[in-house]
């Protein structure tokens, strides 16, 4: 990023935003109020925004329930029985993924759990879980469970990988013990994104299964699961991706995978194929693709959000979306160097040409008190993220915030910090 003294003014935000051929994205979201004002939001790694078509979306579900009561199921403009199939499409785009081998169903952990029936098959000397450390607690408890589901002691087949060590010897190391690669593709508290198709690569050579969860990836990073080759990937869509609080999760299940009889799977009424679903068979008969993972019906009114969101995504575009994203975060950045110097100390790598190592967040280290800069920016009608111990985590979302949203917060930051 090519930033010199001349854009740490108010006036070249300014102009960066005139430029900015994805701003009017802006005005599709709802922003939270602040003293009659819009709240400068930078939690859209734990949260995004609503979109405004998310309501007409909700309540066009609504309408259908009230005119055609159950017939809805497969009638009016978007038939419920096939709604998430209407979805798939635009996701596949979002995610890199071919239609085929993605399904949005339940929510994340659920999705890993049923992930790790499939693709955690230990062995009495093949048995490793490899993840990274400081994962989100979720995902550590997860792979926990899983190995002690199995019979094993979790302190022996949960191997985590320090920010000092190269994953790809990591796995090298552990080699014929290694049973599966599960990690997050963008590590949620240091914000540093991993090379999925290297890891895939690495961890098949040794005989493992690799997964990821893309929970920080999805709406965000470029992914391309399809060309990663990882085994699978689950991701959330409440994040980057704005659909809302308890919104279903994203499946990605790679196709060499797809239509195996012999694949360890649970499997429920949803994931029997939609031409036989209502014969009521005892015996199942599994949907196309990742489809036949699918267990119970799906929550529509959720459903309705997401497409809102995709809606946008599919406008805008995933690579126009990490292009700005690459730019506004490195702006910030940049104006976090120039502005607070020794203040803060930045845990996220720094931005390369070649690699993504990471998306649209920044976490940093304060030698003042982190959780006092965060109130102080929340009192000065800006929104960010504080985790323990002493981690601000800051995230500029593309689709809707822009250069002086960037330049305001770290004038508070440089005068509370």
């Amino acid at each position: 990023m090519n930033f010199t003294s001349s854009d740490n003014t108010f006036e070249a935000a300014q102009a960066f935003n005139e430029k900015d051929s994805l701003k009017e994205f802006r005005d599709e979201f709802l922003f939270p109020q602040f003293k009659g004002q819009d709240y400068l939001y930078f939690t859209g790694h734990s949260l995004g925004l609503q979109p405004k078509k998310a309501r007409e979306a909700i309540n066009e579900v609504l309408d259908s329930w009230s005119l055609r009561g159950v017939d809805a199921h497969f009638t009016g403009d978007h038939p419920w029985m096939t709604y998430h199939e209407s979805l798939i499409e635009s996701m596949s785009r979002v995610m890199g993924t071919k239609p085929e081998e993605t399904v949005i169903m339940n929510a994340l952990t659920t999705n890993l759990h049923l992930m790790l029936v499939s693709f955690y098959r230990p062995t009495k000397t093949r048995y490793k879980i490899l993840i990274e450390q400081n994962a989100f607690p979720s995902d550590i408890y997860a792979v926990k469970s899983q190995a002690r589901f199995h019979g094993f002691d979790w302190r022996e087949a949960i191997v985590e990988l320090t920010a000092d060590q190269d994953p790809l010897e990591q796995i090298e190391n552990l080699k014929d013990e290694l049973a599966l690669v599960m990690m997050g593709n963008v590590n949620y508290l240091s914000g540093q994104a991993f090379d999925m198709k290297a890891i895939s690569e690495k961890a098949h050579e040794v005989g493992a299964f690799v997964g990821f969860d893309l929970a920080h990836g999805a709406g965000n990073l470029i992914c391309d699961l399809h060309n990663a080759d990882p085994d699978f990937a689950v991701w959330c869509t409440y994040k980057y991706m704005n659909s809302g609080p308890g919104s279903p999760g994203g499946v990605f299940i790679n196709q060499k995978h797809l239509g195996k009889t012999d694949i360890p799977r649970f499997e429920g009424w949803m994931g029997n194929h939609k031409d036989t679903r209502f014969v009521m068979s005892p015996e199942f008969d599994p949907a196309p693709g990742a489809k036949a993972w699918q267990l119970n019906n799906h929550p529509i009114f959720q459903m309705a959000a997401l497409r809102a969101s995709l809606d946008l995504f599919d406008k805008a575009t995933i690579k126009a979306l990490r292009k700005k994203g690459d730019h506004l975060t490195g702006y910030l950045e940049f104006l976090l160097n120039e502005n607070c110097g020794e203040k803060i100390e930045m845990i996220t790598p720094a931005y390369s040409e070649t690699k993504q190592t990471r998306g649209n967040m920044l976490c940093m280290r304060f030698k003042n008190d982190a959780r006092a800069v965060r109130k102080a920016l929340q009192d000065n009608g800006i929104l960010s993220d504080f985790r323990e111990p002493d981690i601000l985590r800051i995230a500029p979302a593309p689709l809707y915030n822009n250069y002086t949203d960037v330049y305001k917060l770290v004038e508070i930051i440089a005068k509370e910090s």
